[in-house]
């Protein structure tokens, strides 16, 4: 034991669901602590969301000790001893306390184990590597508080050992160095992943999406992608002449007016083109809503200047949405030299939050009652009228929509 968190602080240790897991678990003399990222982020006093939890009971008795308690209980990883407890609508997973006995760079075999040192042994980072009871009290093998609180992401052990285990933990390095990181990387852990940089061609394209996607979500990732790219290992991830300045510049403007981190819009602003796009959204198995924003904002051509008119918004907006407005509107403001403009590129978002689209006034209906068969003559016509509506800054006078949508029936010939 080397430190202690306080219960009475960590709202997330002592709340009802958590209690019902960890009842579960320690009934009749079990034992279960809770592990990584929430022990990691209360050190620090960050928030805390999901609450991993360790235990030496292994996955058969873990099952039956939640189910007897009433709790609901997914297989999610057996065969690596995990399980996922559901409380009250909260999911805590739950891992068999284990280690590696064959480990080829994407997979591990593993032997269950009751030793908490043996199982913190094969976990990444020594930030990642510490454990704590629901008392409190942390247990730290490796000193993984103090390299956490001088913000040094280190290896358990040797890094080019660690690294052959698992290729996918060279990108794990710059996440949490981005994330949890102060000054320079680790020398050795930096040497050891760009030797090993070959082994990344080995991972699945989520793998890497789930690692750089997060990487992006930090609030500075420019530096580390600086260093990755002058290891070679971001041309390894990320083909093409990459826009890291533009990136660095949209960073910025999340962390000076306190927007929350957007990944899928940073990663269109680090690439160049849509041509780019579609290999990333490919290679790294994007979701289909992912896919699709991502290669719409690299393949944007609409000009939007800090200085657009209310009228020149609101059209874009009409024709846009929303969402995708707002995402071009990022991007121009990054790519914009003066930072005097940011009063300006605050005051579109502003336009776009508060916009509620108009509906246009015109049917089908309406064009057929001035004469026009039913046919696509119709849908043309309709589409003509709305074009001029909108370039009227939507009107709703009726007159001049009757008015105009009986000039262009005249002057169509059908």
């Amino acid at each position: 034991m080397t430190g202690m968190l306080d219960p009475k602080r960590e709202s997330w240790m002592t709340a009802a669901e958590t209690a019902a897991v960890m009842d579960a678990l320690s009934a009749d003399g079990g034992d279960a602590r809770f592990v990584g990222g929430a022990v990691r982020n209360a050190l620090l006093r960050r928030p805390v969301s999901d609450v991993d939890i360790a235990t030496p009971l292994a996955p058969d008795a873990v099952i039956a000790r939640l189910k007897q308690a009433g709790l609901d209980v997914v297989p999610t990883g057996l065969a690596h001893g995990t399980v996922t407890a559901i409380a009250n609508g909260k999911p805590f997973e739950i891992t068999t306390l284990r280690r590696d006995v064959t480990t080829d760079g994407r997979h591990a075999t593993v032997a269950f184990t009751t030793d908490w040192k043996e199982d913190a042994a094969r976990r990444d980072f020594t930030i990642n590597a510490m454990s704590a009871d629901r008392d409190g009290r942390v247990f730290d093998y490796f000193g993984g508080a103090a390299d956490l609180a001088a913000g040094r992401v280190r290896f358990v052990g040797d890094a080019a050992t660690r690294i052959a285990e698992d290729y996918l933990r060279i990108l794990r390095l710059f996440r949490f160095h981005a994330w949890y990181g102060q000054g320079e990387i680790d020398r050795d852990a930096l040497a050891a992943a760009a030797a090993a940089r070959a082994g990344l061609a080995t991972l699945s394209g989520e793998r890497v999406q789930k690692e750089m996607l997060r990487l992006l979500a930090a609030e500075r990732p420019v530096p580390v992608l600086r260093v990755m790219a002058a290891s070679g290992i971001l041309f390894d991830i990320l083909p093409g002449e990459l826009a890291i300045a533009r990136l660095e510049r949209l960073a910025a403007i999340d962390a000076d007016s306190f927007f929350t981190p957007d990944p899928i819009l940073r990663l269109a602003a680090l690439l160049p083109d849509a041509a780019v796009a579609r290999e990333i959204a490919e290679r790294w198995r994007l979701s289909g809503a992912d896919r699709a924003r991502l290669v719409d904002l690299c393949g944007a051509t609409e000009k939007i200047v800090s200085y657009l008119s209310i009228k020149e918004v609101r059209k874009l907006l009409y024709r846009l949405g929303t969402g995708p407005f707002r995402d071009r509107v990022f991007l121009r403001w990054a790519a914009d030299p003066k930072e005097t403009n940011a009063i300006q590129w605050r005051a579109l978002l502003a336009v776009a939050d508060a916009w509620v689209a108009p509906e246009f006034p015109l049917t089908g209906r309406d064009v057929m009652i001035a004469g026009v068969p039913e046919g696509p003559l119709v849908g043309k016509i309709l589409a003509e009228v709305e074009e001029w509506w909108v370039d009227s800054d939507f009107t709703d006078d009726e007159f001049s929509l009757a008015e105009r949508l009986k000039a262009v029936v005249q002057a169509t010939a059908y």
